[in-house]
């Protein structure tokens, strides 16, 4: 007589196992097109009637999933979505890709996570994995969803029932690394759950990397932001110190970058945005406290970072000086709003900020950008795009590239702009000496 673990693995490795997919975000929904795609029947549970209504007429609201995927899943029957948490209790595996902020006192917002698995907790039952894809700090799995799951029913983890962590490495608008190519960590409660759970995700994922503990999977992701976050703090300094210096920071980091070994190049910018690499590292900067520690360079990048769009505003501001002209009363167009090129994700984006702080200086402040038509700042104000950006260009005191979007005709831009502080040297080399352009 076969195990449950043992049943479990063959309905997976057969594909007769149903997929539930908790959160259809940025993360869960293509997780849920990429178990769909290879052959399992899928059910994604979200609260937003509005996601699960675009999702069961086969449409997509998510840039990286096209909307032709997300009809042939559908009229497959490979695919639905319901608000209704109970359909979960028909499942075999379940994928937890909820939100995890930051608090405004810095500390994680676990709400999400606690809500999806008091849901979860409810359909428990022999036979079932739980991946939590969502990142967190380390002990997460173990401490919250561990004792939640499964008591209710008497489910032994690693025997009943199978629990591991993956953490999430989507990178909206890439192409070349996707949901189904990247390297998938994962770390179980016990040897038996990451054994179930790599089983599970090996079916529809190219390559999945085992490691010891959840733990170890949990801090993974951590240690891969963190080393984004500290490196960019790094390059953004030097920015501020290559200005002082009277040095341009482009050609400096070009340079090193041409070392064939022992340099990555970094870039600097007006600000650190998206999900991920503002916040992730701050949680492992919040679980060290509970040990006494102060993960000093976190705090130190975090606040260097932070610091940068109030830099970027006063730069704007000399260079309107230098001009004979004051930020006050100014006219500026923020070109580009998402937090990176050519995807249409706003979260955590600098351009907020940069916004924000040219508004209370003073400023009269448009935007563009091609992908986000519509915005609310962090005063809940909401703005537009403008509809015509050389007419905005031609119009603008001072024209602030936050987001270097490759669609924008830069060359065009230049020419008709009266002033150009320019964050993300996209303007490359029609920028540098060109009396109309300060470059971060």
């Amino acid at each position: 007589m076969l195990t449950i673990k043992e049943d479990l693995i063959n309905a997976l490795k057969d594909r007769t196992a149903t997929i539930g997919i908790l959160g259809l975000g940025y993360v869960g929904l293509p997780l849920a097109a990429a178990f769909g795609n290879a052959g399992f029947n899928v059910i994604g549970v979200d609260p937003d009637r509005r996601k699960v209504d675009a999702l069961n007429q086969g449409t997509s609201y998510i840039q990286d999933v096209p909307t032709e995927q997300i009809a042939r899943l559908v009229k497959a029957g490979k695919l639905t979505a319901t608000t209704d948490f109970a359909a979960l209790c028909t499942v075999q595996a379940v994928s937890i890709c909820v939100p995890t902020p930051l608090r405004k006192t810095g500390d994680p917002d676990m709400s999400f996570i606690m809500s999806a698995t008091n849901e979860l907790a409810k359909c428990m039952h022999p036979g079932m994995v739980v991946v939590l894809e969502s990142t967190t700090y380390p002990g997460t799995t173990r401490e919250l969803l561990l004792p939640r799951l499964g008591t209710e029913q008497g489910l032994t983890v690693g025997e009943d029932f199978f629990l591991a962590f993956s953490p999430e490495r989507v990178d909206p608008g890439r192409e070349d690394w996707t949901t189904l190519n990247t390297p998938k960590v994962m770390g179980g409660i016990t040897p038996a759950c990451s054994e179930v759970a790599a089983v599970w995700y090996s079916q529809a994922l190219q390559t999945v990397v085992p490691v010891s503990t959840a733990e170890a999977a949990e801090l993974s992701k951590l240690l891969e932001n963190t080393f984004r976050m500290i490196n960019i703090g790094l390059v953004n300094e030097l920015a501020i110190m290559c200005e002082r210096l009277g040095v341009d920071v482009w050609e400096v980091i070009d340079a090193a970058a041409t070392k064939p070994f022992g340099f990555m190049k970094f870039t600097p910018g007006p600000g650190l945005g998206g999900h991920c690499i503002p916040i992730d590292p701050l949680y492992l900067s919040w679980k060290m406290k509970s040990f006494q520690y102060t993960a000093r360079f976190i705090e130190l990048a975090s606040d260097i970072n932070t610091n940068m769009p109030r830099y970027v505003v006063s730069r704007v501001m000399d260079a309107l000086n230098d001009q004979g002209k004051t930020l006050k009363g100014a006219h500026c167009l923020v070109l580009g709003a998402a937090y990176k090129p050519d995807i249409d994700d706003i979260r955590e984006s600098p351009a907020l900020d940069v916004i924000g702080l040219l508004q209370r200086k003073g400023a009269t402040v448009v935007y563009h950008d091609p992908y986000i038509p519509t915005l609310h700042t962090h005063d809940n104000q909401e703005m537009h795009s403008v509809p015509d950006v050389m007419a905005a260009v031609r119009e603008a005191d001072c024209v602030v590239i936050v987001t270097s979007h490759s669609s924008y005709d830069y060359p065009a831009i230049l020419a008709s702009a009266r002033l150009i502080f320019d964050s993300r040297n996209a303007l490359g080399k029609l920028g540098k000496g060109n009396p109309k352009v300060v470059r971060l």
